[in-house]
């Protein structure tokens, strides 16, 4: 009978971005299992430690910070406007979608107080900014924004409580043009993002009710969300025009074209850098 790794064993060797082929080996004996172990994660130690100083040599930048760049750059260049909106929201700007204390979103959501929380999406104050730019500009009018968003979300190496998103919206379209440039702009986003490999389905969101799910990979992983209008929650902001939106996660679209195991890998973390393990 075979033995694999152990569980402190296997759970170091994905740290160090062991492949599924190393990671599925088998042996005889613990001693061979052991013995392969520290040879293993000898050889994976040196490759990590490459890696951090070839960023440091190099980039300079984390992958994450690099693809927040080049999906502004190419939404920029195609006429949205980026705006930057504040991490902290109002629990009545939560409400305007629906989402009150018995939402199964609110269980999810940071609370400061009773009033204010770390946003769980970019959406409120996207509407909120999207409210009077409708007044102030001509249509269509088109905005991004790439920024941190909060959810006690459930464990695993898909999740985590910080992510980034990049949620593009543009209102006043025809209603007949929303599914071809909302189809536009997710191939613009996930080129920018190295996916080339995706497919658009629908599906029911707690908040949108249907929604337009963008998924990637070989398990079909979820890397981003669209929605149309007009919409049911427009009314609460007092928005008419036809549109549509999509909102990426930056960190599963990055797991996605590195071929990543662990979302965690991929964000904001005192564990890793660019994806590096840096107790090695």
């Amino acid at each position: 009978m075979q033995i694999t790794w152990t569980n402190t064993q296997q759970t170091r060797l994905i740290e160090l971005a062991a492949d599924e082929a190393e990671l599925a080996t088998q042996f005889d004996s613990a001693e061979a299992r052991d013995e392969a172990y520290q040879l293993l994660e000898k050889q994976l130690v040196k490759i990590q430690r490459q890696k951090l100083q070839e960023l440091r040599d190099g980039p300079r930048r984390p992958g994450l910070c690099r693809l927040e760049s080049r999906l502004a750059e190419v939404l920029v260049q195609n006429d949205f406007v980026q705006v930057t909106t504040p991490t902290i929201l109002s629990k009545g700007l939560l409400a305007k979608m629906s989402i009150d204390d018995d939402h199964p979103l609110a269980s999810q959501i940071f609370w400061l107080g009773n009033d204010k929380c770390l946003r769980p999406m970019l959406a409120p104050h996207l509407y909120f900014v999207l409210k009077d730019l409708l007044r102030l500009w001509e249509k269509p009018v088109r905005i991004f924004e790439i920024g941190s968003c909060f959810r006690k979300e459930s464990h695993g190496s898909q999740h985590s409580n910080e992510f980034t998103m990049l949620n593009l919206v543009e209102m006043g379209l025809a209603e007949d043009q929303r599914q071809s440039r909302l189809e536009e702009m997710a191939a613009l986003v996930t080129a920018a993002a190295g996916v080339g490999d995706y497919i658009i389905e629908t599906e029911n969101s707690a908040v949108y009710g249907e929604t337009i799910d963008i998924l990637a990979g070989e398990d079909r992983l979820e890397i981003g969300s669209a929605a149309m209008g007009p919409h049911v929650l427009d009314q609460a902001w007092q928005v008419t025009d036809a549109w549509m939106g999509i909102g990426f996660g930056l960190e599963r679209l990055l797991m996605i074209s590195e071929n990543s195991r662990s979302l965690g890998r991929m964000g904001r973390s005192l564990g890793y850098l660019d994806g590096i393990r840096l107790n090695i």
